[in-house]
């Protein structure tokens, strides 16, 4: 594998990194109830179901995943059904707009490691993840290449991901007074619920 292909592999990952998507909307979900601490637990638990799924692809248990049916199939309603219950959970927290007493309890029951297993969860119940090491990393390899390259590969997807939410993150705190706002942060919360509700959806419904 040569620099230009990496650099080629490495700048379209980039740009599918910034997508909106379920990791983007649960680091958001938790940023705004737990500040950049709490978007950034979260932010871990992706990391390390990104790593993980990078890592079973290019072993090539990815594969055996994807072809096994059944076990793909549970994978998809786990993880669609986990996003719509994070989705129902952002949308609670706008009907209800008392942030001033609903973020006492949230402190006092969501700690770290709840916020870094709902991360970790929302990736890793997402087959669309697997799918997409699958499907992207054989472009950028030929038969001669090693599985150093794939993990290269595949470890740089993940990477990038950290990137972008940490960016994500300091964005955030960066806007923290203006998010404190209660309308705002009902907006918020509304569209965010709103997002995974649907991600959900998209992911139960496809085939």
């Amino acid at each position: 594998m040569t620099w230009s292909t990496y650099l080629g592999f490495a700048g379209m990952m980039a740009f599918l990194a910034m997508m909106p998507g379920p990791d983007t909307m649960v680091v958001l979900k938790n940023a705004l109830t737990g500040g950049p601490r709490g978007g950034g637990w979260a932010c871990a638990g992706i990391t390390v179901a990104n790593f993980l799924q990078g890592t079973a692809a290019a072993l090539g248990l990815g594969a055996v995943i994807t072809r096994y049916q059944p076990l793909f199939e549970t994978v998809k309603w786990l993880g669609a059904a986990y996003l719509v219950f994070l989705g129902i959970q952002a949308l609670r927290g706008a009907w209800r707009g008392d942030y001033a007493a609903l973020d006492d309890v949230r402190r006092a029951r969501a700690a770290r490691g709840r916020r870094f297993r709902e991360g970790f969860l929302s990736n890793i119940t997402n087959p669309k993840v697997i799918v997409l090491y699958l499907s992207v990393l054989p472009q950028f390899l030929t038969p001669s290449s090693t599985l150093a390259e794939s993990l290269l590969l595949a470890y740089t997807v993940a990477a990038l991901g950290v990137v972008w939410q940490v960016l994500l993150l300091l964005f955030v705190h960066r806007v923290r007074a203006w998010l404190q706002r209660r309308r705002v942060r009902r907006m918020l919360d509304g569209a965010t619920g709103t997002a995974l509700l649907g991600f959900g959806a998209a992911l139960a419904l496809e085939s």
